[in-house]
């Protein structure tokens, strides 16, 4: 577009400069007068559309006020949007959790020289291996058990009637018996409505356990990655520091899944011994049960040996009074030898912190609230000596 040359001898773009019928409609104003032949001016001086004024006064009441008023509008879109994806923000974090918990064994493969892809291969098929031949080596022994459970459910009826067993002896005392058939006769319907919840609650379960393993294949591939952009999120003076820190926490939470999985083999272990040792039915299923269970901190041991102990009283009740022994003998040796042991110099959680941790985590988030409350724990603790502590130390 062709340019004009003002008398000053700078470059005026026409287009730049104000519409000449605006001083015919500013006659009957002579302050916009003013200002419109102001504005020709300002064009033949410059060149273009002037010289930005003064920045708006960020002190002034309208800004800040307007200021505030944004950010109680992105606050609250924040946490709606937390509030309403919240099942969503647990499977994902999960998923995080199991690929750092992973990542340790990944970053022994990459320093013996071995790619990282191949090394998350390896580690993804080892797991699934693992989870194949667990599936192989319990389905079969837990369908039979199962089966033998369906099966022995008459005779366990007619331990009920009779008073001189343990059962009949519960029964008369609790009225077990009728209490059931008042509950199936009254509330059918409600269980019925209850068993299609069910399962569409195990239905829900397994679409949620396939996400979580997928996005955990897909955390692990990308975690190098992953913790650059996180710390790319911090000052350049305060990023070493604080890739010292994660790297530390994440050490932290790859050792405690390593070693939860470790007591909670030594769990089952111990569980499926006993039961056969004493004579107690489904030591196969219990001892799964039990190993899951004691993936949970604290009080999965626990309740897993209120289980067993219940099973128990189909033997006899000395044998049940045994397992109960058993199962506090073992939370002992568990709280003050295995744990000490196996996770004391990786995580570094005091009992009682672990404890309140657990807590606190479940009434939070549930299970998975409970099974990464230590981790987060130790995470705290953590930062709190690394950062506040000293600070505090020097303030």
């Amino acid at each position: 577009m062709a340019r004009e040359r003002s008398s000053g001898g700078v470059e005026v773009d026409p287009d730049t400069v104000p519409d000449p019928s605006l001083k015919d409609a500013a006659h009957d104003s002579d302050p916009m007068e003013e200002a419109v032949a102001a504005a020709h001016d300002e064009a033949e001086r410059t060149g273009g559309l002037g010289r930005p004024g003064k920045a708006m006064n960020r002190r002034s009441p309208f800004f800040i006020g307007m200021t505030a008023a944004a950010g109680v509008a992105v606050t609250y879109g924040v946490i709606e949007l937390v509030i309403k994806a919240r099942s969503m923000l647990i499977l994902i974090g999960l998923a995080l959790f199991i690929a750092a918990s992973l990542d340790p064994v990944v970053a022994w493969l990459c320093r013996h020289r071995v790619p990282r892809w191949a090394a998350v291969v390896t580690v993804v098929v080892g797991v699934m291996a693992v989870g194949a031949g667990f599936l192989a080596a319990a389905v079969p022994p837990m369908a039979a058990q199962a089966t033998a459970l369906v099966h022995n459910m008459p005779h366990y009826m007619h331990e009920l009637q009779d008073h001189n067993s343990s059962l009949g002896k519960l029964n008369t005392k609790y009225h077990l018996q009728q209490r059931v058939s008042s509950v199936i006769s009254s509330k059918g319907g409600s269980l019925i409505g209850g068993v299609l919840g069910a399962g569409e609650l195990v239905l829900s379960a397994v679409s949620s356990m396939l996400l979580v393993l997928v996005l955990s294949v897909y955390f692990l591939a990308s975690l190098p990655k992953t913790k650059l952009f996180a710390y790319r999120l911090v000052p350049q003076s305060r990023r070493p520091r604080a890739i010292l820190i994660a790297d530390e926490i994440f050490a932290k939470v790859g050792g405690y899944m390593l070693g939860n999985l470790l007591t909670s083999a030594i769990a089952a272990l111990g569980t499926f011994f006993w039961m056969l040792a004493w004579g107690i039915p489904y030591p196969v299923l219990l001892a799964l049960l039990i190993g899951l269970l004691d993936l949970i901190p604290v009080i999965g041991s626990s309740v897993g040996g209120a289980i067993v102990t219940l099973v128990a009283l189909t033997v006899s009740l000395p044998v049940a009074i045994a397992t109960l022994a058993f199962y506090i003998a073992y939370r002992l040796a568990e709280d003050y030898l295995i744990v000490p042991r196996v996770m004391g110099r990786t995580v570094q959680v005091p009992a009682i912190v672990s404890m309140v941790s657990v807590l606190v985590g479940g009434v939070l988030l549930g299970i998975i609230g409970a099974l990464v409350a230590i981790p987060v724990a130790a995470a705290i603790r953590l930062l709190l000596q690394e950062i506040t502590f000293r600070r505090l130390d020097q303030s």
